[in-house]
């Protein structure tokens, strides 16, 4: 099981990797969003390779890839090739997606199969660079395994990305996923709320069962990448936050 931290997009990318490789962290997040689109590949490559750290590949979450004007979709698939193209030269093997809920009004009944259709392709284009996407779950409809069971039958080259912080505000928990759709899990993100937003605190300041979270995913197998999503406005504290937070996961991983 590796450990990772993702990029401040606000700030920085090249002294992110520097800081993270200097907290020993095993991974970077990668997340290519405003304000900071541009990455320097050749620049970062050797950070990576400095620091010892390595890269998965996190889009924008805003994207509306699956709106149904066909000049939207073509761009937003443009810039999606755009950062599988940055991923891949990075030497990454997975990519996140996250679902789409831009529809017009009259059609949000039809967001499932409107995302379904979109991701097609994608998943397509992104398998061709080398690269799993993985969609992560959210708000509903996307919080129940029932329409990952559909998404996945439909687009079969597409996988999970369990956000655990997700699952405690939605339909299914983080135990659901990994029982039921353990095999198609390739990331993981943990961080902690209250039940009620996505308010990415430090693990342990919320409500998340954590011991309940890693167990699930030890009883699955699952010995992949766990992002701390955690967040925090004052960086002289962040990597306090982070430390412990790691140390929660290390210590229920090995008991």
């Amino acid at each position: 099981m590796k450990i990772g931290v993702m990029n401040n997009p606000a700030a920085s990318l090249y002294d992110e990797i520097k800081t993270f490789g200097k907290a020993q962290y095993d991974f970077v997040d990668l997340t290519i969003e405003g304000p900071c689109l541009d990455v320097d590949i050749e620049r970062v490559q050797r950070l990576l390779d400095d620091h010892g750290l390595f890269v998965v590949g996190h889009t924008d979450p805003c994207l509306p890839y699956a709106y149904p004007i066909k000049g939207v979709r073509e761009a937003c698939f443009k810039e999606l090739a755009r950062c599988a193209t940055i991923f891949s030269s990075l030497g990454a093997t997975i990519m996140n997606i996250h679902p789409c809920y831009a529809a017009p009004p009259c059609m949000k009944h039809a967001l499932v199969d409107q995302n379904i259709e979109a991701l097609k392709p994608i998943a397509e284009m992104v398998g061709g660079f080398g690269l799993c996407l993985v969609l992560e779950n959210f708000k509903a409809p996307f919080d129940r395994v029932s329409t990952y069971e559909t998404m996945l039958s439909k687009v079969p080259e597409l996988k999970v990305h369990l956000d655990v912080g997700h699952t405690n505000f939605g339909a299914d928990d983080g135990e659901v996923f990994c029982r039921r759709l353990g095999d198609h899990i390739k990331h993981v993100h943990f961080s902690d709320n209250r039940s009620v937003r996505d308010d990415h605190m430090p693990l342990g300041v919320g409500n998340v069962d954590w011991q309940r979270a890693v167990a699930s995913l030890k009883k699955i197998g699952y010995d992949e990448t766990i992002t701390l999503e955690v967040f925090c406005g004052n960086r002289a504290v962040l990597f306090d936050y982070l430390e412990i937070s790691r140390k929660l996961v290390l210590d229920l991983w090995h008991q």
